[in-house]
């Protein structure tokens, strides 16, 4: 039986290594090109008006291509939903990974989860659009706050067991609260589409803070009835 060589450790890739790689960065450059165009189209046209033809168009590829990378146009709103999961699952990372005080990581927190493209305030408004109107995003859009909910709730709870946060309430029922501030904060601004989104997250957190700040002399309370979120709120 005859065993392929393989490169030895440290080796110069080879042509046919070069070309996969080469392969590589050009459908993630289509992907994101496509990815931008449509959200771009999202923004401008709305979510029901703009077209898989809009989209091929605007990213200056073949309409057959779009389909290489989504199936729908539906896709593009559930890859922008994974691409802020990301997001939360990096910044948790590097939460657990250093001595940053929670109240500050949570303030960045809703900074960092408002960055481009979310910044648009017609990317909200499409998002809003197609979550009312489409009803598999509406299904899949309601797993990612299910998973979003119990990432924020990862957090709430590092912050309780620094002591940074009060655990006389469930952290379950605190991170539903915080994700309902920062997500109807984004909504309401969407409305005017101004320049003060980074103020009214500054305001809606320091509101926020005023109740999760640890309770000195408070005993921990053990919830048994369901929370809000828990509940379905």
């Amino acid at each position: 039986m005859t065993h392929r060589s393989q490169p030895a450790p440290g080796s110069k890739p080879t042509l046919s290594t070069r070309s996969t790689s080469r392969r590589q960065r050009r459908s993630a450059e289509i992907r994101e090109r496509l990815f931008r165009a449509a959200l771009a189209l999202f923004a401008k046209k709305g979510f029901a008006e703009t077209t898989v033809e809009d989209i091929t168009e605007a990213a200056d590829v073949g309409k057959g291509t779009f389909f290489n990378y989504f199936p729908s146009k539906d896709h593009i709103l559930l890859a922008f939903g994974e691409m802020q999961l990301a997001k939360l699952e990096a910044a948790i990372e590097t939460a657990r990974c250093t001595n940053e005080p929670l109240p500050a990581f949570l303030r960045g927190l809703g900074a960092r989860m408002t960055q481009e493209p979310t910044r648009n305030p017609a990317i909200i408004r499409a998002i809003l659009q197609a979550y009312l109107s489409t009803t598999p995003v509406r299904k899949a859009m309601i797993d990612m706050q299910k998973r979003l909910h119990a990432l924020h709730t990862q957090i709430i709870r590092l912050g309780q067991e620094r002591g940074e946060i009060r655990d006389d309430l469930p952290a379950p029922e605190i991170a539903h609260v915080f994700r309902q501030t920062i997500f109807g904060t984004l909504l309401i601004w969407s409305l005017y589409g101004d320049a003060t989104l980074n103020s009214r997250i500054e305001s809606a957190f320091n509101v926020l803070w005023s109740g999760l700040a640890p309770r000195e002399g408070t005993p921990r309370t053990h919830h048994s009835a369901p929370s809000l979120s828990e509940r379905g709120s």
